[in-house]
């Protein structure tokens, strides 16, 4: 079994969360996407990140995760030689009220679900 390269995940602390940073990750389509489909996970769905299928390489994936997980928008962790992901809605809600849901609503309306 093949085992994931043990790398530091950095995570800002809710209080350390910017606005500008924040913003700036979910101006993004393809960062748009991964936030909308971690939202409709459920209330501490986790998803790995070779369940999203998006139309860019793998490295390109794994910089968009970056800058969501840096910004303080998900958290991640590995589990096994799999990176889950989950959104941090609860610190984003309380940093940024109302932030997160016009996100999505905005998300969920360009993408007519």
């Amino acid at each position: 079994m093949a085992s994931r390269t043990s790398t530091a995940l950095v995570h800002p602390e809710r209080s350390e969360l910017e606005f500008t940073a924040v913003l700036a990750a979910l101006s993004d389509p393809m960062r748009l996407a991964i936030v909308a489909r971690l939202a409709d996970a459920g209330p501490g769905g986790e998803l790995a990140c070779g369940t999203f299928a998006l139309p860019v390489s793998k490295s390109t994936q794994s910089g968009h995760f970056k800058v969501l997980r840096e910004s303080g928008v998900i958290h991640q962790r590995d589990e096994g030689t799999r990176r889950m992901n989950r959104l941090r809605r609860d610190d984003l809600d309380a940093r940024f009220p109302g932030l997160l849901d016009l996100t999505l609503q905005h998300a969920r309306d360009a993408i007519g679900a």
